[in-house]
């Protein structure tokens, strides 16, 4: 049987596929406040009419399983953020949600929400043909990563700062000593 994906990986790949190695291969996930304050949020959630918490699901055929924080209605998916807004790597992560909940029901579903803690919002989301390829390719990309072969820095460095592998990446030093491009240590830069 091959790996299952999980789908809340998704989103960590996808702000950092070099962050989300480091959690795959090296148990480097750590603690910080984020991290346990959305584990509390999960935990403490209000009850509300419509709503079943957190159901695992998984799907050989997509490849991927994972715990949907509420399905409303019985078919559609919302996914919790302790955020004020949501990002790219979550619109994926929704859509991975939806797909998850199509192969358990059997049925083809157009939407999903993003519900935001810090503003209280509830942001619906159509998924669209572009997510859902989206999140195929992804899940390709995570099942071809080698725990002997990092992938290589990102270019946007502001979300080194607040990452919870930074001490394990140390990007600053890996950036001064040099990498090839694919992960590899090179010649220290001059």
């Amino acid at each position: 049987m091959t790996e299952l994906i999980n789908i809340s990986d998704l989103n960590q790949y996808l702000y950092c596929p070099r962050r989300y190695w480091y959690l795959k291969f090296y148990d480097t996930q750590g603690k910080n406040y984020y991290r346990i304050d959305g584990k509390l949020k999960h935990e403490n959630q209000s009850e509300r009419g419509g709503w079943t918490k957190e159901q695992f699901m998984e799907s050989e055929e997509l490849g991927a399983k994972g715990k949907i924080d509420i399905v409303e209605d019985g078919y559609r998916p919302v996914e919790r953020k302790r955020a004020d807004d949501y990002y790219y790597s979550d619109e994926i992560q929704l859509a991975g949600y939806v797909m998850l909940l199509e192969k358990n029901i059997g049925e083809r579903l157009e939407e999903g929400l993003i519900y935001l803690y810090g503003t209280d919002e509830r942001i619906s989301l159509i998924i669209e043909d572009w997510h859902r390829e989206k999140v195929k390719e992804t899940i390709e990309e995570m099942r071809k990563l080698d725990p002997n072969n990092p992938p290589p820095m990102i270019d946007n460095r502001n979300k080194c700062k607040g990452c919870s592998v930074r001490s394990y990446c140390m990007p600053e030093e890996t950036e001064k000593l040099g990498e090839d491009g694919q992960g590899h240590l090179v010649e220290a830069k001059q």
